[in-house]
């Protein structure tokens, strides 16, 4: 009861003194309001999608409860600018009360239809938020880099029913849709003037093919993706960059939100799913980051189709997994796939797998026990039934497979159909220190029907792999590793391989320091 009474007291005061909080006396604004930040970057945003919001801290820094007349928007009502101060939208206020030694919060958007304000591809949109006017008056100015694109999404029908592909059938044999549409002959060549923006699936048809010119700019929206239908190809056909950081002539597929706190963020967008039945699909010189699986190669049927050839591609930062083949052919040069929140490279349902100096890794952060950098498997798990396919070859030349757990790969085999895989001059991480494999064939790190040329468990010095900086140093054990009959002519960013190349998608002597 003294408990109730007193959370009634309590109670009463504090809406006695917010009823009262408004009334408190008021000096006006002197033009010494202190801010957070003196410009607001709202950063890069395509034309007609809303940006984050950001914010604006105002800071009353006297000993004087202060009354701001005006805080507005330099362009007024035609602004695309808009401004939430205090709990109210907007673009113009008026007296707005600060008490002493206090501050508020402003918070700040934007969508800009670039065509309504320019010709140009790419152009900065501009304002400020004025606190007062006349000689008090303080700006803060607001900056964003609009960039217009090629936006492809499926259409509506008269009832306002998006476009939609069906994507197989469920356990009761109901057809499963997804909203997304099929690419139209002028759909089928993304050049490099504007980027891309994808909403829903995008869909190849059977018998066409993709082709994407070397600088392309992919991106999905969320839940999106990019399908190659039965018979239909993809060809991306990127080339080599200058700089490194800009990879000004790679194909980029990434998500459409360019803020700076998406820029590693996983899980983003679907996948690029090579579906059943696809065939000469090539990816040159390619980045495809933050999807849920970077490409999933899907065949069941035992045709080994789809087909792919992979060279000097990145693929990082997968939520689930980075490349998933089922019972595919993929032939791949110089490919670097790291940081996935399951599997980076899932060789999941047999198939015919060369790999040709691949740096496959995971430093992936709050990864489960059960994940790893390599998965190779002659079988296909599902809660009712076991799937299996022969693995007719799974051959790693001059790779790494490494990554901060113990066990970086995994062997799943069922003797009932061919496990046929070899690694060959390869740096590898398996610290059985629980004696968990020791027993298995399988793992027997002296059979060279498996093993030839082994290093096991020797850190290969990564310069940053949580960033995804893969490049090694001179001090590398990978340094000079390779088998130069079978090692790649360059390396993943283009450069000549010495006489005595490195294991892994880079060369030693490409780091940026020793340029």
């Amino acid at each position: 009861m003294k408990n109730t009474i007193l959370y009634t007291i309590c109670l009463i005061s504090i809406v006695f003194w917010s009823s009262c909080r408004k009334d408190f006396d008021t000096a006006p604004s002197t033009g010494n309001l202190h801010f957070s930040k003196d410009t607001v970057y709202l950063d890069t945003i395509f034309s007609n999608i809303g940006s984050s919001t950001y914010n604006l801290k105002v800071y009353n820094r006297s000993s004087e409860d202060i009354n701001i007349p005006s805080i507005k928007l330099g362009k007024g009502q035609q602004s695309n600018y808009r401004l939430n101060v205090d709990g109210i939208a907007g673009k113009e206020f008026t007296n707005v009360e600060l008490l002493a030694k206090d501050s508020l919060y402003i918070f700040i958007e934007t969508t800009v239809d670039i065509k309504a304000e320019t010709q140009q591809n790419n152009f900065l949109y501009t304002d400020h938020i004025a606190f007062d006017q006349g000689a008090l008056e303080q700006k803060i100015s607001l900056v964003t880099l609009v960039k217009d694109a090629v936006f492809l999404y499926p259409e509506k029908d008269e009832n306002g029913t998006k476009e939609q592909l069906q994507f197989g059938t469920d356990e009761e044999g109901n057809p499963i849709y997804q909203e997304g549409f099929f690419l139209d002959d002028t759909e089928l060549h993304f050049t490099n003037q504007k980027p891309y923006v994808i909403y829903g699936y995008a869909a190849v048809p059977p018998g066409k093919t993709l082709q994407l010119d070397a600088g392309a700019r992919v991106h999905f929206h969320n839940q999106s993706g990019l399908i190659v239908s039965n018979t239909a190809s993809l060809h991306v056909n990127g080339m080599p960059s200058q700089d490194q950081k800009l990879l000004e002539n790679e194909v980029i597929f990434e998500s459409d939100r360019l803020e700076p706190d998406f820029s590693e963020l996983s899980g983003q967008w679907e996948t690029i799913w090579l579906s059943q039945g696809s065939t000469n699909n090539k990816i040159n010189y390619a980045t495809i980051k933050n999807a849920t699986v970077g490409i999933l190669v899907d065949a069941t049927d035992g045709s080994n189709n789809p087909t792919l050839e992979i060279n000097n591609t990145q693929i990082y930062n997968s939520s689930s997994i980075g490349l998933w083949a089922k019972n595919s052919h993929i032939t791949s040069n110089n490919l670097v796939v790291g940081n996935s929140g399951q599997i980076s490279l899932n060789l999941s349902f047999g198939g015919n797998y060369t790999f040709n100096n691949a740096t496959i890794t995971n430093y992936a952060s709050n990864r489960p026990s059960s994940s790893y950098a390599l998965a190779i498997q002659n079988i296909l798990e599902t809660p009712d039934i076991i799937y299996q396919a022969p693995l007719t070859q799974a051959t790693f030349n001059n790779c790494i497979i490494y990554g901060n757990k113990n066990y970086e790969f995994i062997l799943n085999q069922t003797d009932e159909t061919d496990f046929n895989f070899q690694f060959n001059n390869c740096l590898l991480r398996f610290n059985d220190y629980r004696n968990l494999y020791t027993n298995k064939a399988l793992y027997n790190f002296e059979d060279e029907t498996f093993y030839n040329t082994i290093l096991r468990n020797d850190d290969p010095l990564f310069i940053a792999p949580q960033e995804n900086n893969y490049n090694i140093p001179h001090e590398s054990p990978a340094n000079g590793f390779a088998n130069p009959t079978s090692a790649t002519p360059t390396d993943v960013t283009g450069k000549p391989r010495s006489n005595q190349p490195d294991a892994g998608a880079y060369e030693s002597t490409n780091l940026p320091e020793e340029e």
